[in-house]
């Protein structure tokens, strides 16, 4: 009997036990969101991380080559990772275990053929994108986009580093997603059939300066034209702290 009463005080009660795992529910609610924040904001300083190291890359490239930086045609924008890349440590082929071309928060991006599309995989899976989730700010030598024959856009693809008027706010490279724009950092719409861009996107950039900066990118959404209808079509108007021209 005195095992038995025993064993009938030690037991939970079902009220006990329902009280219990309304605590951990509630702890859960509320650690949730901590550790999420937690997270972004550690996917936020890798690519601040990956982004200096990219910058020093292109300016030591440039150094070497007469002040110049990367100028490698329509698509100069991906491909600049070839010629800067053993700048950065890198000597092998292109891969997607290249970290410091890996944005941990890149698991989907936007087709550049249809920009309603969005593929659930990371932009540094793919080989057409050279393994990257950052753009050299080239949109200068971007020429056409499919069929359409684009006009003259703002980059700094061939250019000298002096001869930017304004290294502080200039970008040299990007997050890729800062182009159209949208976010992985705070994706506003990312399913398959919806538009993903929007206004004021955050991204992380980087400056012909050096320093790195996590920063909203404007893009006027009433843009009919498809040469338009980028963000680094144009540069942003007064309240923004950055570029796309060299001016």
């Amino acid at each position: 009997m005195k095992n038995s009463a025993t064993r009938q005080l030690r037991a939970f009660t079902l009220v006990e036990l329902l009280v219990v795992i309304a605590i951990i529910a509630i702890l859960a609610a509320i650690l949730l969101p901590v550790f999420s924040s937690a997270k972004a904001r550690a996917q936020r300083t890798a690519c601040l991380n990956n982004l200096k190291q990219i910058n020093l890359g292109i300016r030591l490239y440039a150094d070497e080559n007469g002040d110049r930086l990367p100028d490698l045609g329509n698509l100069t924008y991906i491909t600049y990772r070839e010629v800067i890349k053993g700048y950065a440590g890198l000597s092998a082929p292109s891969s997607p275990n290249d970290r410091i071309f890996t944005c941990p928060a890149d698991t989907f991006y936007v087709t550049i053929t249809n920009l309603t599309v969005v593929v659930p995989y990371g932009r540094h899976m793919q080989s057409y994108f050279d393994y990257s989730s950052y753009a050299f700010n080239g949109g200068n030598l971007y020429t056409n986009y499919g069929s359409i024959i684009l006009p003259e856009m703002p980059g700094i693809a061939g250019q000298t580093t002096s001869s930017i008027k304004n290294p502080a706010r200039t970008l040299l490279a990007q997050e890729a997603t800062s182009l159209l724009p949208w976010s992985w950092h705070r994706p506003e719409s990312s399913s398959p059939g919806d538009y993903p861009s929007f206004n004021d996107a955050m991204n992380v950039v980087s400056y012909v300066d050096g320093h790195v900066e996590y920063t909203k990118i404007f893009w006027d959404s009433t843009q009919a034209d498809p040469t338009e209808e980028f963000a680094c079509c144009y540069d942003p108007p007064a309240g923004y702290d950055y570029q796309w021209s060299g001016n």
